[in-house]
């Protein structure tokens, strides 16, 4: 391929790369990573509430991965609550797994912007060997690629399986049982999956300017290393 195609081809996985980096970092600030409705499941069954006398019931709740906001509802109107996760939540929530997922984001934060540093080089640089060549690239890009599909999961099994929504709203709750009406996760775990698959993108991209998987090495390499060896 030629020279000025690379080039491009770098430039926009570059560019691709700061985009994640930069929509990761606000997504970790926010509190738009799940929405959904909670039910005020004792209210609700002290009035025999059904149809529409359950929407005096049912509250909302929203959250990030360090602060949220919930308002419960049980039938004398809205009362909103902020929490936090640290340390407020600390000792209901699985706690490793949700550390995990900041650290994770953090990884990918610092990879795309690594990555993005060595496209750039690539593009406008003559690139050196192993990490700073196309191992590199594929190295940075895969392990981005990996951390964004660890955030997703992880998250995933918390709100899903470990029933992350109702452990919040029924917390300080002492006489009300709060459950969980509707829940889906927001903008920002969207754009973390996003990032993933721009990251997958982005080793399509280097294959495409020419560049092999680092696994993928010809038989011709490893016979003329070894008659250089022999030359010394």
């Amino acid at each position: 391929m030629p020279a000025q195609q690379k080039k491009v081809i770098f430039c926009i996985a570059g560019v691709f790369s700061l985009a994640c980096a930069l929509g990761t970092a606000a997504a970790i600030g926010t509190q738009l990573w799940v929405k959904g409705t909670i039910l005020c499941k004792t209210g609700a069954l002290l009035v025999n509430a059904t149809g529409q006398e359950l929407e005096k019931f049912i509250g909302e709740i929203q959250y990030g991965l360090f602060y949220g906001e919930r308002v419960r509802q049980c039938g004398l109107g809205g009362r909103p609550f902020q929490f936090s996760f640290f340390p407020d939540l600390l000792k209901i929530i699985p706690a490793s797994i949700h550390v995990s997922v900041i650290l994770f984001c953090v990884v990918l934060v610092i990879f795309a912007l690594v990555g993005t540093g060595f496209f750039t080089y690539n593009a406008f640089g003559s690139p050196y060997e192993t990490l700073h060549g196309p191992v590199g690239l594929y190295l940075w890009t895969f392990v981005a690629c990996s951390c964004g599909c660890l955030i997703v999961i992880l998250f995933s099994s918390e709100v899903k399986i470990h029933h992350l929504s109702e452990k919040i709203a029924n917390f300080k709750e002492g006489s009300f049982t709060f459950k969980t009406h509707s829940e889906q996760f927001a903008n920002s775990f969207w754009i973390i999956l996003a990032c993933s698959l721009v990251h997958f993108l982005n080793a399509l991209l280097i294959r495409l300017a020419g560049f092999e998987f680092p696994f993928s090495k010809g038989k011709d390499s490893g016979t003329t290393t070894g008659a250089v060896d022999l030359m010394y």
